[in-house]
């Protein structure tokens, strides 16, 4: 059973940084896409960056390229992402999502709209990131 578990949301200034962890567990997929979505009142869920485990490309959303990174530690089964410059239109509940193992039609197919929130199977409950002054 794959579990994803978020941490390091709250409030921040304008400007300042968050840096958000995704812990998974029961995850022992070799070939899979992991990301960071999120979702401000009343509006869509978004994709803001993710990245493929084979090859490590990583993908951004063109609202947090150059503000946003993201990065991982596979010894600890952790994901991260690094959020600079927060702008008050950050402000939303971020999700970790996985897709779990990949096949190589299933890594095409995500690879053709990554951004695609039913491309991933697992998702965290979600922390809250609230930027304002």
């Amino acid at each position: 059973q794959v579990q994803l578990v978020e941490s390091g949301g709250g409030l921040v200034q304008p400007g300042g940084s968050l840096r958000l962890s995704c812990s998974a567990s029961g995850f022992t997929s070799d070939n899979y896409a992991i990301g960071w979505f999120r979702q401000a009142p009343g509006q869509e869920r978004e994709g803001v960056s993710c990245l493929s485990s084979r090859d490590g490309n990583t993908y951004y959303a063109d609202s947090v390229k150059g503000r946003f990174t993201i990065s991982r530690d596979n010894a600890k089964n952790t994901v991260y992402l690094q959020m600079n410059s927060l702008k008050p239109e950050d402000t939303a509940v971020y999700y970790c999502a996985t897709t779990g193992q990949l096949s190589p039609f299933a890594k095409m197919r995500w690879s053709t709209n990554m951004w695609n929130p039913t491309r991933y199977d697992y998702w965290g409950q979600g922390t809250q990131v609230t930027v304002s002054s």
